[in-house]
């Protein structure tokens, strides 16, 4: 069995050539099936996110599936060869362990791929490109991307300023279900900040934008109320926390207007955490007593600490991925070990029925039966002795004393 994979990535190829090598979601399932039409077992999975576009095919010749990739998107060989990596055996199965464990991603520990790579997985199967060693392969590998998150802490410290911004109100709310938030912006971050709000069950944010619409159509997603910059001074004092991501050049909360705002919560402490640059909120509102204002700075040092923290957690990862492909190919290898036991169970069969008929054959027409059993034996054990003869008259030749010596075992002829 041989085990190939090609792909490109965020690492080796621009977004430009990333996005012609995609595989759009409708179009994936009829291109597993014209891949798996150029492997010899009929299996094959691709992996297509906007970071990464991987194709893992068994017993496909690596130059095949090359050409089939740049037939598949009509593009030119010369563009893409440079900026493919390619795996084969063992190297598909570390890779794709690394990739699902988030050890290979833009955001080191990331958890969003391993659900992608599922998600391609479950794909195959419908399109029928998947049989047993796939199948085995793909589902060792979501065990090992579970074990990895379970016994490291490669995902546990926030490394996006929205996760470490929801991360740091959880350290100072002891249930964030209970607490009412006000997002200021409706750009990308917010939307992850909100992401993050909803899964950590806060069922209250109101959300703040220059233009409404743009507010409303995330608020439908999270079930959250829209509302315009000039509407804060109302909403503000019902706010536990304020997370605020604008694009402004000039700051949206000053300090008189949290300050009126902490009056009115009767001095119940306030987080506001301001992730724009420029700033949203004003310095001096971290003067206030009862205000507990954080920056993107404050953030910045959050995240690279736990950057070192992802690091460590992922050489252990490492190690896990290490030890798990060399099981699975040792899986491999005893399939295959099976497959040639039984092929020379069945050579070795063959020749003995066929002397066995000669025999039997001769016997009918009167032949000595003692004769007949002695030419049996002798032909059924030059027979069997031949082609291993054979290979140790070559390997004498070449004066390959490894391969005697396998031979010797093999012959039982070294018992000890």
């Amino acid at each position: 069995m041989s085990l190939v994979a090609i792909g490109i990535n965020h690492k080796t190829a621009t977004v430009d050539l990333r996005e012609k090598v995609a595989f759009a979601p409708d179009r994936i399932h009829d291109a597993m099936k014209s891949l798996a039409s150029h492997t010899k077992t009929g299996e094959a999975v691709i992996v297509s996110t906007c970071n990464r576009t991987e194709l893992y095919c068994n017993t496909g010749e690596e130059e095949a599936v090359i050409a089939w990739l740049e037939e598949y998107h009509q593009l030119a060989h010369e563009d893409v060869l440079p900026c493919l990596y390619k795996y084969q055996g063992q190297e598909v199965v570390q890779h794709l362990m690394r990739v699902s464990a988030g050890l290979d991603s833009l955001i080191l520990g990331e958890p969003q791929i391993l659900g992608q790579v599922k998600q391609s997985f479950v794909k195959a199967k419908e399109a029928g490109t998947v049989a047993v060693t796939m199948d085995r392969l793909f589902q060792n590998t979501f065990s090992v991307a579970k074990k990895v998150r379970t016994e490291t802490e490669i995902g546990a410290a926030a490394v996006s300023v929205a996760f470490a911004a929801v991360s740091m109100a959880k350290h100072i709310f002891s249930a964030l279900s209970a607490t009412k938030v006000l997002l200021i912006g409706a750009g990308e971050t917010i939307e992850l900040v909100a992401r993050h709000l909803k899964d950590n069950g806060v069922e209250t944010m109101t959300v703040a934008n220059r233009t409404v619409s743009r507010a409303e159509a995330m608020c439908e997603e999270f079930g959250a109320t829209a509302i315009t910059l000039e509407q804060i001074p109302e909403y503000l004092p019902k706010a536990d926390i304020v997370i605020s991501s604008t694009a402004s050049p000039l700051p949206i909360l000053g300090k008189g207007m949290v300050e009126k705002a902490l009056k009115q919560r009767r001095h119940q402490p306030m987080l506001l955490v301001d992730i724009a640059v420029p700033r949203d909120i004003e310095a001096e509102v971290g003067d206030l007593d009862d205000a507990f204002l954080y920056t993107v700075d404050d953030l910045q040092s959050i995240i690279e600490q736990n950057m070192a923290s992802r690091r460590e957690a992922a050489e252990q990862a490492e190690i896990i991925v290490e030890e798990e492909s060399h099981l699975f190919m040792e899986w491999i290898r005893s399939l295959e070990s099976v497959d040639s036991i039984r092929e020379y169970r069945t050579q070795s069969m063959a020749v003995k029925d066929e002397l066995v008929e000669r025999a039997i054959n001769k016997l009918a027409q009167g032949g000595d039966s003692e004769q007949l059993i002695l030419e049996l034996a002798n032909k059924l054990t030059n027979k069997l002795i031949h082609a291993p003869t054979q290979a140790l008259t070559a390997a004498s030749r070449r004066g390959d004393l490894n391969s005697i010596g396998q031979l010797r075992t093999a012959l039982g002829l070294d018992k000890d």
